[in-house]
């Protein structure tokens, strides 16, 4: 796949997605943002990728919207609503996706890393909702998913204040999984990536759909959509061969059926 704002390698079952506006700070223009949600639902669709890493470099991840791009739209403007409609595909994607993040992280580059399923950091990554300061809001689900994560009071703060804060405050708000000096933020991810690729990818997609519908429903309709999910699953020819090959004391042969 050849994306011009946006590079993609492979390595094995998983796929390396980097945003290549480097000398803009990675900022997150209509033509960045439509390459990456391109770029995540060609590999969400490739049978031979079961993982994808999101990583802007070891300097930026991205620092927000493109500003200059944005300063002269109005509300209706395609390339505001555009956006956001592929935004709102790259968060649909069904496969495991982590992102490895060094340095600003800031407004829309924040929400994109909130919204994978996994954020590895750098000692250097710095995360934020500035948008105040600029007389908007998030935009990207900045305070719908920063709220579940750390809560309404330290999202108020963050929000309304526009603070940044670095990666270790981060890590202790629980808003990401672990943090890495800078030179192995990406092999990290990576290995986070291999040995989600390794497990049976039916069970994999099922579970992250269950644990995203914990966010968005009560207690009891997320306890019947994992029943569902769980009864589907006893269904499939790898969950025969997984309890097949652990009664038989040997590695199990996934076959995504």
């Amino acid at each position: 796949m050849q994306f011009k704002n946006v590079m993609v390698e492979t390595d094995g079952p998983v796929a390396v997605v980097t945003l290549n506006r480097h000398e803009q700070l990675n900022a997150l223009s209509y033509d960045l943002v439509k390459d990456l949600s391109l770029a995540m639902q060609a590999l969400d669709q490739d049978e031979a990728i079961a993982a994808i890493v999101i990583t802007g470099g070891e300097k930026v991840f991205a620092a927000g919207a493109d500003i200059k791009e944005m300063a002269d739209l109005g509300p209706f403007d395609e390339r505001v609503q555009g956006r956001l409609a592929y935004r709102d595909r790259i968060n649909k994607i069904s496969k495991p996706v982590i992102a490895a993040v060094s340095g600003f992280a800031l407004g829309g580059g924040c929400e994109l890393a909130m919204s994978c399923d996994i954020i590895v950091a750098s000692e250097t990554a710095r995360f934020g909702q500035p948008e105040v300061n600029l007389a908007i809001i998030p935009g990207s689900g900045g305070t719908q998913r920063l709220t579940r994560l750390i809560g309404k009071h330290r999202t108020m703060e963050l929000v309304l204040t526009g603070d940044i804060i670095n990666a270790a405050d981060a890590e202790r708000l629980g808003m990401v999984n672990r943090v890495v000096p800078v030179e192995l933020v990406l092999e990290e991810a990576k290995n986070i990536a291999r040995k989600i690729a390794a497990k049976p990818m039916l069970a994999i997609k099922a579970a992250k759909e269950a644990v995203l519908k914990a966010a968005n429903t009560t207690l009891d309709e997320g306890l019947d959509f994992e029943r569902k999910s769980f009864y589907m699953l006893l269904a499939s020819e790898d969950r025969k061969e997984g309890m097949k090959a652990f009664l038989e004391k040997r590695k199990p042969q996934f076959k995504g059926k």
